[in-house]
C-alpha cells in the first residue's frame, strides 16, 4: 500500500496539526517496520512517502522518521494551495512522478489525485463558525470548500467523537465514512515531584478561540482577591488578534504576574510542563486538546473548559469549567493551588487516563482507514 501524506503542517513549527502530523507519520512508520519484522504483521505492506512544497523551507531527513520517502518540491505553498483547492490541479502523480494507493491531506481539503483513494484529516470546524478568526487560505478556502471536499473524500479522519458529530451535522458526511483516531500521549514518564515555586501554564496559539482574555479575567480576579497565586506563563505564537491581550499583561494588576514566553519548540515542551503546578486550557472550542493530554501524561493537574472535545479527553482527571465564567475558572485554579491532596488526586487520575491514548493504536486505526478508503474508492469508480 503506497501512501502519500502531506507533511507541510509539520515543516516548520510543530504545534497543533503539525505535531499531530509528525507523530502520526512516526507511529505509522513504526507500525510498518514492526509488521515487516514479523513478516506477516498487519501493516507489512505500508510504504510511506511524505510530501512537502515550499519556496524556501526544505523537507530534510528527520532522525525519528526512518523508512519513509521524502518528496520535496520547490513550489510556493500559497500558490500550490490555490490551484489544489480551487482547481484540483496539478494531481500528485504529476507533481511527484509516482502513483499512490492513498493520498492523505493533513487538513480538510483534498490532495488532488487521478487514481488514489483520498483521505483528509479534519481536526475541528471552528473555521466555519468563526472565519473572521482565521487567515490566508484557511479563511479564503476552508469555509467555502470544506463541505464539497469532505463529501468527495473516501475517508475522513477525526481526533474525537465531538469532531465526528460536527462533521456529520455540518458537512453532511455519514459516520461510516469517518474514523476516530485520537492523538497519542507522548512517551514521557511522570515527573517525580511538584515544584512548589512552579507556575500556572497556558499552552496554545494566542488566538480568539483559546479564550485568553477569559483566563486573564480569572487571573486578575485572583490577584484582586489577594490570593497568593504563582505566575502565569503563556506559551505559544501570538497572532495579530492577541495584541490587546499582550498589552493588557504589561499593565497592572497583571504586570509582573503574567509572562508571554512565545512559541516553545517540541523538544523543549516537556521541560515547560515539568515546572508547572497546573495547566489551564480555557478554549471555546477544541477538536482534541493536545496540551491536556500532555499535562496528564506527566502528572500536571488540569483545569479545562467544558467545551468541544476537552471533556472527552480530560474525563474525571481534572476540573471542567464554563469558559464564559471567569469567576468559575478562578475558583477552579484556586482550589487546585490550595488543596495539595486534591491536586495529587487529579495528577494520578491524569496519568492513568493518559495511558488510554497510544500512538500505536492511532496508527492501527489510520492504517485500517486507508484500507477502507481504497475499498470505497474502488467501488465508487
Amino acid at each position: 500500500m503506497r501512501v502519500l501524506i502531506d507533511y507541510r503542517p509539520a515543516l516548520r513549527e510543530r504545534s497543533g496539526a503539525g505535531e499531530y502530523t509528525h507523530q502520526l507519520v512516526r507511529a505509522l512508520a513504526s507500525l510498518a517496520a514492526a509488521s515487516r519484522r514479523r513478516t506477516a504483521g498487519p501493516a507489512a505492506d505500508l510504504d510511506l512517502s511524505l510530501f512537502s512544497s515550499s519556496w524556501k523551507d526544505r523537507l530534510t531527513p528527520v532522525d525519528d522518521l526512518e523508512g519513509v520517502t521524502l518528496v520535496d518540491r520547490r513550489v510556493p505553498v500559497s500558490l500550490l494551495n490555490l490551484f489544489w483547492h480551487r482547481a484540483g490541479w496539478p494531481p500528485t502523480e504529476l507533481l511527484t512522478g509516482q502513483r499512490y494507493d492513498v493520498t492523505h491531506s493533513s487538513h480538510p481539503l483534498l490532495m488532488p489525485s487521478r487514481t488514489a483513494a483520498q483521505v483528509v484529516t479534519i481536526h475541528d470546524l471552528y473555521f466555519l463558525a468563526h472565519p473572521e478568526s482565521t487567515r490566508a487560505e484557511v479563511r479564503r478556502d476552508y469555509p467555502a470548500l470544506a463541505r464539497a471536499h469532505a463529501q468527495r473524500a473516501d475517508r475522513i479522519l477525526v481526533p474525537s467523537a465531538y469532531t465526528a458529530d460536527a462533521v456529520e451535522q455540518q458537512l453532511g458526511v455519514p459516520r461510516e465514512r469517518m474514523a476516530i483516531a485520537p492523538h497519542g500521549a507522548p512517551n514521557w514518564t511522570p515527573r517525580t515531584a511538584v515544584p512548589q515555586d512552579g507556575y500556572v501554564l497556558f499552552i496554545g496559539t494566542l488566538e480568539p478561540r483559546k479564550n485568553l482574555d477569559g483566563l486573564l479575567d480569572a487571573y486578575e480576579e485572583l490577584v484582586e482577591r489577594r490570593i497568593a497565586v504563582p505566575g502565569l506563563r503563556l506559551a505559544g505564537r501570538a497572532t495579530p488578534q492577541a495584541a490587546g491581550s499582550l498589552a493588557r499583561i504589561a499593565r497592572a494588576p497583571l504586570a509582573g504576574v503574567v509572562r508571554h514566553v512565545g512559541y516553545i519548540d517540541a523538544a523543549d515542551t516537556r521541560r515547560l510542563y515539568e515546572g508547572a503546578r497546573l495547566l489551564v486550557m480555557p478554549s471555546f472550542d477544541e477538536g482534541f486538546g493536545i496540551p491536556v493530554l500532555e499535562a496528564m501524561t506527566i502528572g500536571v493537574p488540569v483545569v479545562a473548559a467544558r467545551r468541544g472535545s476537552l471533556p472527552e479527553v480530560l474525563g474525571d482527571a481534572g476540573l471542567l469549567v464554563d469558559p464564559g465564567k471567569p469567576s468559575e475558572m478562578a475558583d477552579a485554579i484556586a482550589r487546585i493551588l490550595a488543596d495539595s491532596g486534591f491536586a495529587a488526586q487529579c495528577a494520578a487520575r491524569g496519568i492513568t487516563r493518559s495511558a488510554q491514548f497510544r500512538w500505536n493504536d492511532t496508527a492501527q486505526r489510520v492504517y485500517q482507514a486507508y484500507r477502507e478508503a481504497i475499498e470505497h474508492h474502488a467501488h465508487r469508480d
